[in-house]
């Protein structure tokens, strides 16, 4: 589905970022791994290696332009070109309004939607005639009570402004922007369902299908199949692939 195509994920040295990673290449993409963690990159890269598909492990920090630009061209300089972008990793800032630093507030601006942008357009040369952009967000702006989450959802729904505005853009360049907002059995929604037993369970009981999905099985198949010619007419969407909880018209 994805054989001869060279994607380029950020934060794939675990969770949601590393599910897509795997699920890319099982479908034939080679992978650029990029991360705070070379080690976990490093081992995102094994897997795929075992999976007989190309991948290479790059220590990077998103909220640092140098460091993009160093990660975009390594991938150009190993693989020739870029395929699919996937804007996976970001920091993110959880908390009432009160509670949330600005330091906080300022990492999850710098990593989510500014890295995003970023990302986007040195990608973009690479990308034209036939690339596909993929961003991470999240259903939490819908959440009937935004309490703890308004500050998270804040620079979430920037990136899908962005999506939007590169999908509308872009597009006659031959290139595919489309969001995904997941529910997925990431480190840190782990973390939290461990140490908030009550409310997570309560959370989960408002997903239909009462689960929450796997990182690879779930959201990165679903990934792949957003970044194959099966899709290529999706342009500009945000896809919830939460179980049915949100409703995103």
């Amino acid at each position: 589905m994805l054989k001869g195509k060279v994607a380029l994920v950020t934060g794939a040295g675990q969770g949601v970022g590393q599910g897509i990673a795997l699920a890319l290449a099982t479908e034939g993409a080679k992978v650029v791994a990029i991360g705070r963690t070379l080690a976990k990159c490093e081992k995102t890269a094994e897997l795929i290696a075992e999976r007989g598909s190309e991948a290479l492990a790059l220590e990077c920090d998103i909220k640092e332009l140098g460091s993009l630009e160093a990660a975009v061209e390594a991938t150009v300089e190993q693989f020739g070109t870029i395929d699919i972008l996937v804007n996976n990793a970001q920091e993110v800032p959880l908390g009432t309004l009160h509670s949330v630093t600005d330091e906080a507030f300022e990492a999850g601006w710098l990593s989510g939607p500014v890295a995003t942008l970023r990302l986007m357009k040195l990608c973009h040369p690479h990308l034209q005639g036939g690339g596909c952009i993929v961003n991470l967000a999240s259903t939490a702006a819908k959440r009937w009570d935004a309490s703890g989450y308004s500050a998270y959802a804040a620079v979430k729904e920037a990136i899908r402004a962005l999506t939007r505005g590169a999908a509308s853009e872009w597009a006659a360049d031959g290139i595919r922007t489309n969001v995904v907002l997941p529910h997925a059995k990431s480190p840190g929604l782990e973390w939290w369902i461990e140490n908030n037993p009550e409310e997570s369970a309560a959370f989960i009981a408002t997903i239909p299908m009462r689960r929450v999905g796997e990182c690879e099985e779930d959201i990165g198949r679903f990934v792949a199949t957003l970044c194959s010619d099966a899709c290529a007419y999706v342009n500009g969407q945000s896809i919830a692939v939460d179980g049915g909880q949100a409703y995103m018209g």
